[in-house]
């Protein structure tokens, strides 16, 4: 039979979990909030005339050798969606980016400029929110790893752990708060931004899941920290009505 784990180790045991899950939302905040790919998506792109030798699907050939003549007669075979090229785009808070085919690199624009000028307070709202979560993440991870380490009495490890709970699920808020005034911000954009950077078909990308694991992990932090604060509570409810009940029946049969 395996032995009962004391109530110390117990204790220990739920710290170490709580300061885990606080450390991982730390992380993957941080990741999310400095990437740019919170959402992804394409942009139908007309297609350029080739130009000199060049040919392919990125550009749109002429038939005749006289390409500068006004007089020469073009004609393009293309049709329809093959007159435009898709070129892929990732979006963050901070900055927007796009391939550029032929080259093959990108070119990124700030998501600030392009997101229209009456939802640019919200996105200012976001952004702060997003770093008030990080820094109140970052504060109860600390006060975590104090409580872990603190060997002192049991009642200043409890003042600890009430105030890492408050300030974790604090975070937890704010960045519940942020993560859903950015989502209303792109899609504000989308529908109102500039013509040239409008997407024709998009979706959340990793950033944003991993934005949202973040704050799944903070909240099991929360839960896990208030859980134990809880559990010892009661273990000194009992210990003092234990403690009263052997007061009371020494009183009743005093030892002679």
């Amino acid at each position: 039979r395996m032995p009962a784990s004391t109530p110390a180790a117990d204790r220990r045991q739920r710290a170490s979990a709580a300061f885990s899950l606080s450390f991982l939302s730390l992380v993957f905040s941080v990741t999310a909030f400095s990437s740019s790919h919170w959402c992804e998506g394409t942009r139908k792109v007309a297609k350029p005339f080739c130009k000199g030798q060049s040919s392919g699907d990125h550009c749109i050939r002429f038939n005749s050798p006289d390409a500068n003549s006004s007089n020469a007669v073009q004609y393009i075979w293309e049709t329809g969606d093959d007159k435009f090229v898709e070129r892929k785009f990732h979006a963050g808070m901070w900055y927007s980016c796009e391939e550029i085919v032929d080259e093959g690199d990108e070119k990124c624009r700030s998501f600030i400029s392009l997101t229209p000028a009456t939802d640019q307070g919200v996105l200012w709202l976001s952004i702060v929110a997003e770093l008030l979560y990080i820094i109140l993440l970052l504060i109860g991870a600390i006060l975590m790893s104090v409580e872990m380490c603190y060997y002192s009495t049991v009642i200043d490890g409890l003042k600890i752990n009430a105030f890492s709970a408050v300030v974790t699920v604090l975070a937890g808020l704010l960045g519940m708060v942020a993560h859903m005034m950015y989502t209303t911000v792109f899609q504000m954009t989308v529908n109102l931004g500039p013509e040239d950077w409008r997407p024709h078909t998009w979706d959340y990308g990793w950033s944003y899941g991993l934005a949202w694991t973040s704050f799944a992990c903070c909240m099991a932090a929360a839960v896990t920290t208030i859980n134990k604060y809880t559990k010892t509570i009661l273990e000194f409810k009992h210990k003092r009505k234990m403690l009263e009940r052997s007061l009371r029946i020494k009183y009743m049969f005093p030892d002679h």
